[in-house]
C-alpha cells in the first residue's frame, strides 16, 4: 500500500492490483501524468484507502488473486459516489465490459495496456453527464465462431460470480475442459483483409 503527499494540482487516483510490479510501472507512469497514486493489491486496503482518500479516480484489476474486481465497483462507487473506475483485465469480453458498466465502470480496457490509454480512458469525457446506462457497442460484423463461445463461457462465468465448478454445470462440460478454455487467450478475431 503507497500513499503519496497530496498536492494542489495532482488528480487523485486509486490503483488496484494484486500484480506489484505492473502497480509499480503504471504507478509511476501515472504519476508523472499528473495523478497521486495510491496503491492497494486487494480488496481491504482498496476500501480503506478509499474512505481515507475519496479518489476521483480508480484503476481496477479484473482478478484480484481469488477476488473478482466487478464486485468491489459498487462498494467503492458507495464510498465516493463520483469516483471514475477503469477496469482493467487480462481477458477482455463483452460480456465482462457489459457487467462491469451496468456495475459502475466508466470504461474497460484489456492488459496489455500503456499509461496513455489508462489517462485517456481516465480523463475522456470527464464530466458528471455520463448516462450509466451507456452500454459497450456490439461489433457490426458477424463474430466468429470460437470468438462467440469464448464471449458465451465469459458471460456464464460472469452470472456465477467467477466460479468455475458452477459454470462448467451449466456449460454442460467438464471443470477441467472449462479450465483449459479460459487459461488460453482470448480469441483474437481476424482483421479483414481488402
Amino acid at each position: 500500500m503507497t500513499e503519496l503527499p497530496p498536492t494542489a494540482t495532482a488528480r487523485p487516483l486509486l490503483l488496484v492490483d494484486d500484480d506489484t510490479t505492473f502497480v509499480r510501472v503504471l504507478a509511476r507512469a501515472l504519476g508523472s501524468r499528473g495523478f497521486e497514486v495510491i496503491t492497494a493489491t486487494n480488496f481491504d486496503e482498496a476500501r480503506a484507502l478509499t474512505r481515507r482518500h475519496h479518489p476521483r479516480y480508480c484503476v481496477l484489476d479484473l482478478k484480484l488473486g481469488e477476488e473478482n474486481g466487478l464486485r468491489l465497483i459498487p462498494e467503492l462507487h458507495a464510498l465516493v459516489p463520483d469516483l471514475r473506475v477503469l477496469l482493467l483485465t487480462g481477458y477482455a469480453s463483452i460480456a465482462t465490459a457489459v457487467e462491469a458498466i451496468k456495475r459502475g465502470a466508466h470504461d474497460y480496457l484489456a492488459k496489455p495496456v500503456d499509461a496513455d490509454a489508462v489517462v485517456r480512458a481516465l480523463l475522456d469525457g470527464d464530466s458528471n453527464d455520463i448516462d450509466e446506462h451507456e452500454l459497450p457497442d456490439t461489433p457490426e460484423a458477424p463474430l466468429a465462431l470460437r470468438r462467440l463461445e469464448w464471449e458465451h463461457i465469459q458471460r456464464v462465468l460472469t452470472e456465477c460470480d467467477g466460479n468455475i465448478s458452477e459454470t462448467a454445470r451449466r456449460l454442460g462440460m467438464h471443470r477441467r475442459t472449462l479450465q483449459r478454455k479460459l487459461s488460453k487467450h482470448p480469441v483474437r478475431e481476424r482483421p479483414d483483409r481488402e
